[in-house]
C-alpha cells in the first residue's frame, strides 16, 4: 500500500498544497515550525480520521479560516482509494470513500494502516498510564473491529456508571441494582479486551526485542509488561470489592482503564534509568515492531511516518534504522529533519527511490502573495 498524493486546504499552516510522492522514501527537510510536521500529522489524518498531535479538530484549521480539506489517493492491493476528509468550524467532520461517505468514523480505521514515529512518543515513557493504555488501543484497533466497538462501548458503560455513582452520592440514596447494570457491561466488554492486550503484548514483544537488539548492537535487554488487576480475578468481582471505596471517590476505581504497560530496560524501568539515546532507541524499536505485527495481520505494508527521528541518535544508531527501512520488508515511507543536506547524505548511501521535498518552498508556492509579509 502506499499514498499516490496528498492535496491540501487550509490545514494547519498550509493555505494549499498539492504534492505527489514516491512509493518508498518521500522526505520534507526545513526549519523547525516551518510545517514539516504538520505535512505528516495530514497523512496521519487520512488513515485515522483525526490528528496524531490535536485532539480538537477545528484547532486544525488554518489560522483566520473556516475549514480544511485534505484528500489523498491510494493505492490499496492493487487498487485505487480516493479519501477526503473535510471539517468545518461547528459543523460535523466528513469522511469519504471513493466518494461515498461514512456514516460511522470507525467504519474507516483500519483501511488504511499508518505508524507515526514521533517526539512526542516520548509520553509514553515519561507520561502516565493513559498514554501506554492509548498506545495499546491504537494499534489493536487498526485491524480489530470488535476491539473498537467493545472499547466504545466499555467506555460508554463507565461514563453511565461514573454519573450514577456521583448521582447516588449528590442525592443521598443508593441503588446498587441500576449500578450493576452497567458493572455487568464493563464486564462483559472489559474481559474480552484484556484478553486481546495480552494477546497483543506477547506477540509484539519477541518482534520489539529484535529491533532493539539490530539498532542497539544487542547489548541491552529491554522489556514490556502488561499490568492488569484482571490477571488475578473477572472484572466483575473486582468492581465487587470496590464498590464502597467507589461510592466514596464517586467513581469507577478498577477495570481495564486502569492498565498499564512497563517499559523496562534489564529490570529498570526506562523512564528513570535510559539515557536519552536509550529512550529514542526504545521508543523507534516498539513503533517498528508495531509495523511488522499489522504488517502481519493486514497482508501488506502500513505507511511508516518518521518525525524529526535522527534528533539525539548517534550516528552508529541513525545507520542501522536507515539499514532497516531501506530493505524492501518496508514500504512507504516519509521522515522529516531539519538538515538537507543530512537527509542528502544518508539517502545517497543507498540505492532506493526517493523524493526530497524543501517544506519551506512547499508553503512559499501555497500562500497567496496578498497575504505574504
Amino acid at each position: 500500500m502506499h499514498l499516490k498524493d496528498i492535496s491540501l486546504i487550509n490545514f494547519k499552516n498550509f493555505p494549499q498544497a498539492d504534492l505527489q510522492f514516491c512509493s518508498r522514501i518521500n522526505c520534507f527537510a526545513g526549519r523547525n515550525g516551518t510545517g514539516k510536521t504538520n505535512m505528516l500529522d495530514a497523512i496521519y489524518y487520512l488513515s485515522m480520521c483525526k490528528s496524531f498531535f490535536n485532539a480538537v479538530d477545528s484547532q486544525n484549521i488554518r489560522h483566520g479560516e473556516n475549514f480544511f480539506t485534505i484528500q489523498g489517493s491510494y493505492i490499496r492491493l492493487d487498487e485505487e482509494e480516493k479519501i477526503y476528509c473535510g471539517v468545518r468550524k461547528n459543523a460535523k467532520k466528513r469522511f469519504r470513500r471513493n466518494r461515498k461517505e461514512y456514516e460511522r468514523l470507525s467504519d474507516h480505521i483500519g483501511l488504511l494502516p499508518v505508524v507515526m514515529v514521533s517526539p512526542g512518543d516520548s509520553v509514553l515513557i515519561t507520561g502516565g498510564s493513559e498514554e501506554r493504555r492509548k498506545f495499546m488501543n491504537g494499534v489493536i484497533s487498526q485491524y480489530d473491529k470488535s476491539y473498537l466497538n467493545d472499547l466504545i462501548s466499555y467506555n460508554q458503560a463507565l461514563t453511565q456508571r461514573n454519573a450514577l455513582l456521583k448521582d447516588f452520592a449528590r442525592k443521598g440514596y443508593f441503588e446498587k441494582e441500576n449500578l450493576d447494570l452497567w458493572s455487568a457491561r464493563l464486564a462483559d466488554s472489559g474481559a474480552r479486551i484484556y484478553k486481546k492486550r495480552v494477546e497483543f503484548i506477547e506477540e509484539l514483544l519477541p518482534i520489539f526485542r529484535y529491533y532493539y537488539d539490530f539498532v542497539s548492537g544487542g547489548s541491552e535487554k529491554v522489556e514490556l509488561v502488561y499490568e492488569s488487576r484482571l490477571s488475578e480475578t473477572g472484572l466483575e468481582g473486582l468492581l465487587e470489592q470496590s464498590l464502597e471505596k467507589d461510592r466514596i471517590l464517586q467513581y469507577t476505581t478498577a477495570g481495564v482503564h486502569k492498565d498499564d504497560l512497563q517499559l523496562l530496560i534489564g529490570d529498570q524501568p526506562m523512564k528513570r534509568d535510559g539515557s536519552q539515546g536509550q529512550q529514542k532507541t526504545y521508543l523507534v524499536a516498539l513503533k517498528l515492531a508495531q509495523f511488522d505485527f499489522m504488517k502481519k495481520i493486514n497482508g501488506f505494508n502500513p505507511v511508516l511516518l518518521f518525525d524529526d527521528v535522527f534528533d539525539k541518535l548517534d550516528r552508529t544508531r541513525v545507520t542501522q534504522i536507515v539499514k532497516l527501512v531501506s530493505e524492501n520488508h518496508f514500504g512507504q515511507i516519509f521522515i522529516t529533519d531539519t538538515s538537507r543536506e543530512r537527509l542528502e547524505q544518508i539517502l545517497g548511501d543507498i540505492n532506493i527511490e526517493y523524493r526530497l521535498f524543501d517544506i519551506e518552498e512547499i508553503c512559499e508556492k501555497a500562500t497567496p502573495k496578498n497575504s505574504q509579509r
